[in-house]
């Protein structure tokens, strides 16, 4: 930096590539080892608690989210240590961001089907929103669009939704194998975005398939948050709204603010590569954070949702008036109902019954999910 400062320009500022880890790691001073050592327990320590979670869930909760939930939690650790290790060995960076761009394209595919799952899967969730509809004026696509058709809520709807997710973990993998191709045979440079590249045009169609996943998911999430209020689903959307923010939106920012050199290289390492170890770090925090706070927010004991049957014979109730039968006589008011039987010789003597038939609550109760 001093010699960018006197007109002069360190080898390293102009190199391509970033340095080797054994490059990297002579020139740390005491305070970066010490970084580098927190972060990387911080990393350790978000494994750590995510297998814990791991093991929780996987005793705790029914077949069918098992899976789901686990994913969506192993989202932050999965992402921290993909960072940790780009962070050791800066010339896997290309590398670590899509591994964890590829998983995390399965993850917004996976939360989407957690939503329907919570609402009792794809039958029970068109039976309770049977004459609803769906507001896709919402972000990150539409939000200003208010004009914007609200769509029914039907089969086909939600087949629609399923597939702008499903798209972008099927199409991400394809891009990503696509980059690798290309920078195998030179013609893929992360960082430059001249429109002559393919990187521009590859960064561009991965961008349309992420807002149009984010736009699916906020659909759903728009028309369920309310149901699914006793299953902490608004908790849970911001943190995966988290992940999304600071795993693409920061980075992107950093790495643009590095690429136009505002970011000052740091021999050993480049502008670009400087920018990189900057966002490296900060979403080892972050993300350790993130796994902390889901492991707060999916730990906890939900109720499940009232069952539809206990909701209709409910509305059928309300309909009709109690009533109460006395020896054949029907009087109706509004005290439980007690049916008395007439007097019948049994042996040689008579015996009334008397049968309660009131209901004690009207209101169908809740069960613990684990």
């Amino acid at each position: 930096m001093d010699g960018e400062a006197n007109g002069t320009l360190h080898p390293s500022c102009g190199a391509s590539e970033p340095p080797y880890s054994e490059e990297l790691l002579r020139s740390l001073d005491l305070p970066g080892r010490f970084l580098f050592a927190t972060l990387t327990l911080m990393t350790l320590i978000a494994i750590l608690v995510f297998i814990e979670e791991a093991v929780y869930i996987y005793r705790k909760t029914p077949s069918s989210k098992r899976s789901i939930i686990i994913w969506i939690n192993a989202a932050a650790p999965v992402i921290s240590t993909t960072s940790c290790i780009g962070m050791w060995i800066p010339r896997s960076t290309m590398f670590t961001d899509f591994t964890a761009g590829i998983f995390f394209a399965i993850v917004i595919h996976k939360f989407l089907m957690m939503m329907i799952k919570e609402c009792g899967g794809q039958k029970l969730l068109l039976r309770r929103f049977e004459n609803g509809r769906f507001t896709i004026s919402t972000g990150p696509c539409c939000c200003c669009c208010l004009c914007l058709p609200r769509v029914p809520i039907t089969r086909q709807t939600l087949f629609w939704l399923k597939v702008g997710t499903f798209q972008f973990a099927v199409f991400r993998p394809v891009l990503v194998f696509l980059s690798i191709v290309l920078w195998s045979n030179g013609n893929y440079v992360l960082y430059n975005l001249s429109p002559k590249e393919p990187a521009l045009w590859i960064n561009i169609s991965m961008g349309v398939l992420t807002l149009t996943a984010l736009w699916a998911v906020g659909i759903v999430f728009r028309k369920v948050r309310t149901l699914l209020t006793c299953k902490n689903i608004i908790p849970k959307f911001a943190l995966y709204q988290f992940i999304v923010i600071l795993n693409h939106l920061q980075t992107t920012i950093i790495n643009m603010l590095a690429t136009q050199r505002v970011i000052p290289c740091a021999p050993p390492l480049s502008s670009t590569a400087r920018g990189s170890f900057i966002a490296q770090q900060l979403l080892i925090m972050e993300m350790f954070l993130i796994t902390v706070i889901s492991r707060v927010v999916y730990r906890r004991k939900y109720h499940d949702l009232e069952p539809l049957e206990c909701t209709d014979e409910e509305a059928g109730d309300k309909k009709q008036t109690p009533k109460t039968i006395l020896n054949g006589t029907v009087v109706e008011d509004g005290s439980p109902k007690f049916y008395k039987s007439s007097f019948s010789a049994v042996a040689g003597s008579s015996a009334q019954e008397f049968v309660y038939s009131g209901t004690t609550d009207s209101h169908c109760p809740c069960q613990n999910n684990f």
